[in-house]
């Protein structure tokens, strides 16, 4: 079969062709957008009345002033919560002495010497009970000299008896913290 149509005639068809296409697709994409924006539209203005509401609210809310009960209840959480700090503070040092006392004791022990138990003591006056075991009255002896030149303790008691054995000795020692 013969084409009549010349190649001219051919390119403008095609040609045509596109531009038809190119108008179809943006009227299609017009009227999108247009759908889009009048259903968006409502929510928008919605919103918009919402948030300036709200604005409004809150502006008017921070303008008034507390009512007086309102202000004597600050009041007592302000008292409660002055309270409360001094309550953690002290609670926080209350084993301040303790640990610094224990801290001077196992610094100031020699590897020969075991410490059995260490308590503390603070009815009539603050002392502290260790008992333990020495190899010898040389290392018992030393390990009371130690704690003797620490300006941590006033007094430190050991008890003659304690020397009775030769080796192995079994201790109890009292010390007054300073």
């Amino acid at each position: 079969m013969i084409n009549l149509i010349p190649n001219e005639e051919k390119k403008r068809k095609v040609r045509d062709f596109y531009f038809r296409l190119s108008v179809v697709f943006l009227f299609i994409l017009g009227f999108s957008v247009l759908v889009a924006c009048v259903v968006f539209l409502p929510s928008y203005f919605i919103s918009s009345v919402k948030k300036n509401f709200i604005n409004n609210q809150l502006t008017n809310q921070k303008a008034q002033l507390l009512p007086e009960v309102d202000k004597e209840i600050l009041i007592q959480i302000s008292d409660l919560e002055k309270r409360l700090i001094l309550i953690e503070n002290a609670d926080k040092n209350k084993y301040l002495i303790s640990t610094r006392v224990i801290n001077e004791i196992i610094s100031k022990k020699m590897s020969d010497i075991k410490i059995d138990k260490i308590s503390y003591q603070d009815s009539p006056t603050k002392s502290i009970h260790i008992s333990g075991t020495a190899k010898s009255r040389e290392r018992l002896l030393l390990f009371r000299k130690a704690l003797e030149n620490d300006p941590e303790f006033k007094k430190v008691d050991l008890p003659i008896s304690n020397f009775v054995r030769g080796s192995n000795i079994s201790f109890f020692l009292t010390l007054i913290p300073s």
